[in-house]
């Protein structure tokens, strides 16, 4: 079965008409929708509204942006100074979108949105200027195939459809289930790949509680459908972390199943992870306290940290925590006299995990002070 051309297909004929089952019910925010046209509503599937957790100013990627509701969503909510890019790779839903663009910023009193055609597993190829090259120089043997793949790759690299590090925010609404299992692992490490450093995903996905048997699977209306390859609720997370994101969690995970199919229950979920760094740690003499409720918490590198006690962190990850989605779990502990830039070290992974108070302090520290006017440090007992 070619699960891109089935997909391909049946969304080519919603873009036609309204077809229920390919969508769940997701409340968005009215204020939001007075200015996107009927036909955009009522032709655009999904199962979440990942468009929630956009910010002003950001450039959001749109992965499977079909007829264009969550671009023009969060072309509200980023206003602007931000940005918005949606991928698609059926025509259809890329010509409906298209032909509301502009009607969309006239009544916004800005253009920031934009439609591009490639496959979300593969954000480096412009289809588009592929196919250019392919009515110039069709395919019509093998070494002609083989050229146009080499015409690819090239494309790839030197007019890539997203650029590197060049996103701050990833979304798609219900659309990761649809790529073949073949691309999976590769569709995450383009996610990661275009985010900026600090940058995050937020992706709306329906997910089973059980593994899909191979007899569904091979179902071309389930799979279109987005049944058949829809991972598992761990597989999905883990799907991320293999690909290298940190602070992965679950933002929304629905109650009721959206459907259930031969007793394998099929939910919407909401998943927001973020891409770290790789670039060398260094010893800052910080400090981090885990707050609790839990007694210790593992951390996406395996290290224990446990409630109340001092552990020591490189400069990178103390920086990583005192964000989201970690910043309220922490006390952060910075050392007495800062490191003077370009003289510290690097920090020992292999190191035992808690933080003397001497090396925050200082080894020489001998101070004696008075007591100070208030205990909890707000002036007034």
């Amino acid at each position: 079965m070619n699960v891109e051309a089935v997909v391909k297909s049946r969304y080519s004929v919603a873009a036609q008409a309204r077809e229920a089952s390919l969508c769940c019910p997701v409340d968005y925010n009215r204020k939001y929708l007075e200015i996107i046209p009927r036909e955009v509503i009522d032709k655009d599937y999904g199962c979440g509204d990942p468009s929630q957790h956009v910010r002003e100013g950001e450039t959001v990627l749109d992965l499977g942006s079909g007829a264009g509701k969550i671009c023009f969503i969060a072309a509200q909510v980023v206003g602007p100074k931000g940005r918005v890019i949606g991928v698609d790779m059926n025509d259809d839903m890329l010509d409906m979108a298209r032909r509301h663009q502009k009607t969309v910023g006239d009544a916004l009193g800005y253009h920031n949105v934009e439609f591009r055609k490639g496959r979300i597993q593969d954000l480096a190829l412009d289809l588009a200027k592929l196919e250019e090259d392919l009515r110039e120089q069709p395919i019509q043997c093998a070494e002609s195939f083989l050229a146009a793949e080499a015409r690819a790759e090239d494309l790839r690299v030197s007019h890539p459809l997203v650029r590197d590090e060049s996103i701050d925010v990833v979304v798609s609404n219900c659309v990761l289930n649809l790529v073949d299992h073949v691309s999976r692992e590769k569709l995450f490490r383009e996610i990661l790949r275009v985010l900026k450093r600090g940058g995050r995903a937020v992706i709306s996905d329906i997910v089973s509680d059980e593994e899909v048997p191979l007899a569904m699977q091979n179902d071309p209306k389930l799979w279109s459908g987005c049944i058949s390859g829809a991972l598992t609720e761990e597989g999905f997370l883990q799907a991320f972390e293999d690909a290298g994101f940190y602070g992965i969690r679950l933002v929304k995970w629905n109650d009721a199943p959206w459907q259930t199919v031969n007793g394998i229950e099929f939910r919407s979920i909401t998943v927001e992870a973020y891409k770290g760094t790789q670039e060398p740690r260094f010893e800052h003499r910080h400090a981090v306290i885990y707050k609790g409720p839990f007694k210790a918490v593992l951390d996406d590198e395996g290290h224990r940290l446990a409630r109340g006690v001092r552990h020591a962190v490189s400069d990178q990850i103390f920086q990583q925590l005192k964000k989201e989605p970690y910043r309220d779990h922490f006390i952060f502990v910075d050392p007495r006299e800062p490191v003077a830039p370009g003289t510290a070290e690097v920090f020992d992974s292999a190191r035992a995990t808690r933080r003397h108070p001497r090396e925050t302090k200082g080894l020489e520290f001998k101070a004696t002070s008075d007591p100070s006017q208030c205990c909890d440090g707000t002036g007034c007992c």
